[in-house]
């Protein structure tokens, strides 16, 4: 017998089987709209425009950058998906969008059905979670280009919002309110940083306690904590009250991603005392001894979305993500400026 796909690298049948395996998976997440399941060229997916007069799609992509490689190392690939989700449909929710579909792209040096398996359904927790459907994606064996047990993670989401509706920021004025929602932890940002600290600086191992004085949870098990997605409690608070701009809390932290919707004519002020940030993150800045201001431009800081609000409807806006289980914080407000993120201290 000649030379094979698989004695190059790539087996399609464990593809095949891998696709077997999160049929049930993409299932679960099926919306109305959805026709067909997987298996074609494409995902179809009947969008009703009925409910709407001028709808406008939205269109987001993303990945979970190194966090990836913490799941490698683990053998931990069931929450890693959901992360990815919450990376693309909280970025839809920031122009007002509803998260409708969602699609997966994985890239592995050799496919275990076990590992596409357990990652799939990280995304279709998250998709179940946001209320989208999960209506296809791509698995690409890369033998020769990764090593067996390296593997990306890269989401594709779609959602819709009324043009009237849309949320541009543009409606920022002095005097609205900033209102944050938790983060437990570091979500998929600054990883690369936090690797380098936990492991090269401090030379913990991932079962290692994550800090001196923590009995648990274990550097793992703290790099891995999946991310709230906070869609589904945004796109409630819009329908409740006036929202006149939402920040993803990803890259760039608190300044670079605040700045994006306040506008050119507005700062925002915020008060770093007004909210606890999770233990990691000062575990993080006192093992590299890291710069304040590096910290607020890397990491989250424990804030994983901020939306402004008027002034008069703080304890309602409060009200509406209480009830979504987010503990939501004011942490500044809107002030004549210049398109800058200030902090009072």
């Amino acid at each position: 017998m000649g030379e094979t796909y698989a004695g190059a690298g790539v087996s399609i049948d464990a593809g095949e089987d891998a696709v077997d395996r999160i049929r049930s998976h993409v299932g679960s997440t099926r919306r109305p709209e959805v026709l067909g399941g997987i298996g074609g060229f494409g995902g179809l997916f009947a969008f009703d425009a009925a409910g709407y007069r001028e709808p406008v799609l939205v269109s987001t992509t993303d990945g979970v950058g190194t966090k990836a490689l913490i799941a490698t190392a683990t053998g931990r690939y069931d929450t890693i998906g959901l992360d990815l989700v919450a990376m693309c449909v909280d970025d839809l929710v920031c122009q007002g969008a509803e998260p409708l579909f969602f699609l997966d792209y994985i890239s592995i040096g050799k496919v275990d059905p076990d590992v596409i398996e357990s990652l799939v359904a990280g995304v279709a927790e998250g998709c179940r979670q946001a209320g989208c459907a999960l209506v296809g994606g791509e698995m690409a064996e890369h033998a020769g280009v990764m090593e067996p047990g390296e593997f990306d993670l890269v989401g594709f989401a779609v959602g819709a919002v009324e043009r009237s509706a849309m949320i541009t920021g543009e409606s920022v004025t002095p005097g609205d309110v900033l209102v944050a929602l938790p983060s437990p932890g570091l979500r998929s940002n600054g990883y690369t940083l936090a690797r380098r600290l936990m492991f090269d600086v401090a030379g913990r191992g991932l079962d290692d306690p994550a800090w001196d004085d923590a009995d648990a949870p274990t550097v793992a098990d703290e790099l891995l904590r999946p991310s709230v997605i906070y869609a589904p409690a945004v796109r409630a608070l819009i329908d409740a009250v006036p929202v006149h701009s939402v920040a993803h809390i990803t890259g760039g932290g608190l300044p670079g991603n605040l700045n994006r919707v306040i506008g050119d004519a507005a700062d925002a002020v915020v008060d770093p005392t007004s909210w606890e940030a999770p233990r990691i993150f000062s575990e993080l800045q006192r093992i590299g001894d890291v710069d304040t201001d590096e910290m607020r431009r890397v990491f989250n800081l424990g804030i994983g979305m901020v939306v402004a609000v008027p002034p008069e409807v703080v304890a309602d806006a409060a009200s509406v993500l209480d009830g979504h289980g987010l503990a939501a914080a004011v942490i500044g407000e809107v002030v004549a400026g210049s398109g800058r993120v200030r902090f009072t201290s």
